[in-house]
């Protein structure tokens, strides 16, 4: 059955001799975006409590912090990409740390950033809080409009579906996804939606005071929510399942779960 809904175009934008995906220029329009809106959000709110200062994110203060985002997103991306492909790099261990082979995971390269930012914070001696609490709507953004982007590459196409929203690429692309032209779930779609209701809820309990003292713990829950709406779309991807039905990125995901919310529980006792 043909898909109903049929996506072609080209997916690069040409300059003179080169061309670079639509994709990638999209990608860092978001990235831009939500760096000003985590800006603007760290002014905004500042840090108050009985033992700490009004305190603020200033803005100078973002392209140190990315000193240690970035390369925590990448090392955690590559970790949960070699765990999700164990087999493969077990029997090629030289590949993990080849840039040319396989790819990055988002599982773990959203708390591989929170780590690569409380590590620079804490050498910069800045309080580690503003930057989390500030960073949980502009983070939530950037994921959810990430996905929606993949459909410009048709990254993250899943299982085969008749089902009548299924979507098949046609053109020569080139496409991220094998096979772009059997109808199939929009996996990606999926993720961006249910990453749209957290940010819906995580902006309403942040604006109903939930999390008033500010601690960082908003993001963790932010964290594990999304890991738990991720775990659900696995489901429909093309990965092989390694324990009953569930695939290694689900567990992967699970083991983030448990990890932010102990820890946000512990930001809440404290």
């Amino acid at each position: 059955m043909p898909a109903v809904i049929t996506v072609a175009f080209d997916p690069l934008l040409y300059f003179a001799d080169t061309s670079i995906r639509i994709q990638t220029v999209v990608l860092a329009g978001i990235i831009f975006v939500s760096l000003v809106l985590l800006a603007r959000i760290g002014r905004l709110t500042p840090m108050e409590g009985p033992y700490v200062p009004p305190l603020t994110l200033q803005p100078a203060e973002l392209p140190f912090l990315l000193l240690g985002v970035i390369p925590g997103a990448v090392i955690g991306g590559r970790l949960d990409y070699v765990l999700v492909h164990l087999d493969y790099y077990l029997v090629h261990p030289a590949s993990i740390l080849d840039p040319a082979q396989g790819g990055l995971g988002l599982g773990l390269a959203v708390p591989g950033a929170i780590l690569g930012g409380v590590f620079m914070s804490q050498l910069m001696e800045t309080q580690t809080e503003r930057w989390m609490h500030a960073a949980t709507l502009p983070a939530l953004l950037a994921l959810a409009a990430g996905k929606l982007a993949s459909v410009l590459a048709a990254e993250g196409q899943g299982l085969p579906t008749d089902l009548p929203w299924a979507t098949a690429y046609v053109g020569d692309g080139p496409w991220s996804s094998l096979a772009a032209w059997v109808p199939s779930h929009p996996s990606q779609i999926y993720e961006a939606v249910l990453t749209i209701v957290v940010l819906i809820l995580l902006g309403m309990a942040l604006r109903a005071g939930v999390f008033a003292r500010r601690n960082g713990s908003a993001l963790l829950v932010a964290v594990a929510l999304w890991a738990l709406a991720r775990a659900f779309v696995v489901f429909t991807w093309r990965d092989a399942d390694v324990l009953g039905p569930i695939r290694a990125e689900q567990i992967i995901l699970m083991g983030v779960v448990l990890v932010s919310v102990t820890i946000g529980l512990r930001l809440r006792v404290r």
